[in-house]
């Protein structure tokens, strides 16, 4: 890897943003005057006037240093990948995000004393996390760069911890950034107040072919696989370095793609509903099983499970309400798990109906799905472009559905009796 950026697939019109608010980053940390807390007009100013590249300044004059980003884009565009990096190069010690000094490698790995990662595990991020985050955000920076806070899923904090963020980024201490990851800037996954205060980075999916290109260069996937893998995943690198390598990820997008074969009757479509649910849930259980033991080894560890002095069964009794805590998050945790794999399968599901519609229409377009191509020609054949259309949007109101917290199982019973009656 060249620089922090290296990891950022198909992103150069943002990476050019972030290399330049980087630099101008830098020119603060080198000014005889200490950075200000006044937030984004003060930063982009004291930028302008210690910058020391001679190059002309960009066309948006609001493309220097700011205390608030929001990166957005879709699944695989690279918005934690791009929050990390532009962290890096904001802590590197030569201000250019290099990738090799401390600075970007203590970054990168998650072990900064000055960045610190939010990924929600659960459904939410609550206000309490939240506080105690802005809280910690609010003290100087160990390093003397910057005190760099990233939020990944920022669409999942409550209303409350969305206020309690909003207050620290109206007043943000003098060396404090917030990096955000969203969806998209809509009043759906981000506050109207949050964004207006916040510089946005938009992330687009990454074409196929510099998907395929990453896998080749960086993981020695085979060529021909890594094409097949980045097309497959339309478009997410993580999916597909997913696919490339691990035969369990092939074989259950395999068992999804299999299901507009088995509609064949209203019996069929609940099976195969259940089928969908239960590899689901057995997916989340084998991704979270050992992080739960760990964790609720160490918590009994900690109240002194084993121990048998006199005190022990007293505190292991105490500790009752601990551990309930702890497997209310685990619970909470296990169900985000399983949500987040029944999205992944019903976007390869979407995937099959949109080559159906695309092969309807006659579209020159390649198949997302090549290896599915002609089961989902004889599909178009059956069901014309309405009836692949209406398939589609079957799948994509299912994952709506869940997103709103319908329960997964109604709204995949509806989703496949549905894409039987066409």
């Amino acid at each position: 890897m060249t620089d922090v950026f290296g990891d950022l697939v198909g992103q150069d019109e943002a990476v050019a943003m972030l290399r330049r608010a980087a630099a101008s980053a830098a020119a603060l940390l080198r000014a005889p005057v200490a950075a200000p807390a006044g937030g984004h007009d003060d930063l982009d100013a004291l930028a302008e006037e210690y910058d020391g590249d001679p190059a002309p300044a960009p066309a948006d004059p609001g493309a220097g240093m700011t205390h608030a980003w929001i990166f957005t884009g879709p699944p695989g565009s690279g918005r934690s990948v791009a929050a990390r990096a532009f962290a890096a190069a904001l802590e590197c010690v030569h201000g250019t995000g290099c990738g090799t000094c401390p600075g970007c490698h203590t970054t990168l790995t998650g072990t900064h004393a000055d960045v610190r990662l939010v990924v929600p595990e659960g459904l939410s991020i609550g206000v309490n996390e939240m506080r105690a985050l802005v809280l910690r955000a609010a003290s100087a920076p160990s390093g003397g760069r910057w005190q760099i806070v990233i939020i990944e899923d920022a669409d999942r904090l409550t209303e409350a911890a969305g206020n309690a963020l909003l207050k620290a980024i109206e007043e943000p201490p003098p060396r404090t950034v917030f990096l955000l990851c969203a969806p998209s800037t809509h009043p759906d996954d981000i506050s109207v107040t949050i964004r207006s205060r916040c510089r946005v980075v938009p992330l687009r999916q990454p074409p196929p072919a510099a998907v395929a290109e990453v896998l080749v260069r960086r993981d020695g996937i085979a060529p021909d696989v890594a094409e097949w893998a980045a097309a497959a995943a339309q478009g997410h690198v993580g999916r597909a370095r997913r696919l490339a390598r691990d035969p369990e990820a092939r074989q259950r997008r395999d068992a999804v793609l299999a299901v507009p074969r088995r509609l064949t009757g209203v019996g069929a479509a609940f099976d195969a509903a259940s089928a969908l649910i239960e590899a689901a849930e057995a997916e989340a259980a084998a991704s979270v099983v050992e992080i739960d033991e760990a964790e609720r080894t160490a918590l009994q560890t900690a109240l002194g499970a084993g121990g048998t002095g006199r005190g022990a069964a007293g505190a292991m009794r105490g500790a009752a309400g601990q551990l309930k805590d702890l497997e209310k998050r685990q619970k909470s945790r296990a169900t985000r798990a399983q949500r987040d794999a029944l999205d992944r399968a019903l976007v390869d599901l979407a995937g099959f109906y949109r080559d159906a519609l695309t092969m309807a229409l006659r579209a020159p377009v390649a198949p997302v799905h090549t290896d599915t191509a002609a089961l989902a020609g004889a599909g178009a054949q059956k069901w014309d472009a309405e009836g692949s259309l209406r398939r589609l949007e079957a799948v994509l109101e299912c994952r709506a559905a869940i997103e709103a917290n319908v329960k997964p199982r109604i709204a995949v019973e509806a989703m496949m009796l549905a894409l039987w009656r066409g």
